[in-house]
């Protein structure tokens, strides 16, 4: 019987040990946590988004990094094939807005006890609190090297050891390691799916203040980087939420090289013209009013504060004494509000890492090294990542299936 060592007992390392071991192989998860699936719990929010019930084609588009090496993985396990494994070991599903999976109870824990127990049911062996030190290559299989100085011996090897993202969830990088020792190219990594920090102190005075059905567009100088529609946030430090974590998967490497503009648009159903009409009814009709008292009816009352000092016009102003100029300041704040993004947050705010072990080493029907049979990489520690959405977490599922199908 073949023994299969997978190092990293994340979302990929636990689906690629329960098909292995399904086929009848010995296999051995080693995780250096404390128990398995840390990153995992604390996914969607501590419900777990698990996978996104689109079709195919989306499936692919939500793909930011390498999406035609993905082809064959998504297609060998689908995401319907991952609805479809987690409903028959008994865990009941939902589908929510934006396609979005979740399990039925909104517990992340439920996700990791159905791997679990898949795990036990398949004879996986699980080594918490192990963490191998290095990997080698010998005539007959792998030798891996654990902390205490133990070796132990592996006719084949998965590395399911994640990206640097979160790393308090055990992602510190060690697969990136084990790849660059046997000579496989690392790509440049970055934090994806990561809230911004922006330059101006106002925004401060908004934190916690929730935006839905606002659209951002991402300038460098004139060339439009990203542009989208959707729900943001904002916080002591910038702004976050859906829109801004996909955003950062688009331009993650242009951030982090220079400042770039992010332009918030707050009545994006209405053209500057219609706004600025509806702006004029709202006027002539409280000509006697402060303009205090008018913003309300635009604006959430928590950004009505910060309004008037973006928009230079006094609070106390009557609406009737407002001049053109001033509208204009109004309606240019309301549809173009400006934002200096001056970088990214870390790595320990990221959902996922951009970069990884290169694909181009890699065979995409198998997941194992071209160059060195019997060695497979799976998951966040390949150079492959996507919008949120459940999407990340369909790439650990296939990537995963995958290589114990090759096994």
């Amino acid at each position: 019987m073949e023994k299969i060592a997978v190092i990293g007992g994340g979302a990929a390392g636990m689906m690629a040990s329960i098909f292995a071991a399904r086929r009848g192989m010995e296999v051995h998860v080693y995780e250096k946590n404390e128990k398995t699936g840390k990153k995992l719990y604390i996914t969607g929010k501590g419900r777990c988004n698990l996978t996104n019930a689109c079709d195919m084609e989306e499936l692919l588009e939500s793909v930011k990094s390498n999406k035609k090496f993905l082809y064959s993985a998504f297609y060998g396990f689908t995401n319907q094939d991952a609805y479809d494994f987690f409903e028959a070991e008994g865990l009941k599903l939902k589908v929510e807005r934006g396609n979005r999976v979740f399990p039925m109870s909104d517990r992340s824990a439920d996700v990791l006890d159905t791997l679990r127990r898949a795990m036990r049911s398949a004879g996986v062996q699980v080594h918490l609190n192990t963490e191998v030190k290095s990997v080698r290559k010998q005539e007959d299989g792998f030798t891996l090297q654990l902390a205490d100085k133990t070796i132990e011996q592996a006719d084949k090897v998965i590395v399911a050891t994640g990206g640097i993202s979160y790393e308090s969830t055990g992602s510190t990088g060690d697969g990136y390691r084990f790849a660059e020792s046997f000579g496989l190219k690392v790509t440049d990594c970055v934090p994806s799916l990561v809230p911004f920090n922006v330059k101006e102190d106002w925004v401060k005075e908004l934190q916690g203040l929730s935006l839905k059905n606002v659209s951002i567009k991402i300038l460098d100088g004139k060339k439009r980087l990203y542009e989208d529609f959707g729900e943001m946030m904002f916080t002591h430090f910038g702004v976050t939420g859906p829109l801004i974590l996909t955003a950062s998967s688009a331009c993650a490497r242009k951030i982090r090289e220079k400042q770039v503009k992010l332009i918030l648009d707050l009545k994006p159903a209405l053209s500057k013209e219609q706004l600025d009409a509806r702006i004029l009814r709202e006027f002539d009709a409280n000509a006697n009013k402060q303009f205090r008292n008018v913003l309300p009816s635009f604006l959430p009352s928590k950004l009505v504060g910060v309004m008037y000092e973006l928009c230079g016009v006094e609070p106390e102003k009557r609406i009737h004494d407002i001049t053109k100029e001033e509208r204009e300041r109004f309606l240019s704040c309301m549809k173009e509000l400006e934002l200096t993004v001056t970088g990214l947050r870390g790595y320990n705010e990221a959902i996922i890492t951009k970069g990884g072990v290169s694909v181009k080493e890699i065979d995409p029907g198998t997941m194992e090294c071209k160059n060195i049979p019997g060695l497979y990489f799976i998951g966040e520690v390949l150079d492959l990542d996507a919008v949120t959405g459940g999407f990340n977490l369909q790439i650990a599922w296939s990537t995963a299936v995958a290589a114990a199908n090759a096994l």
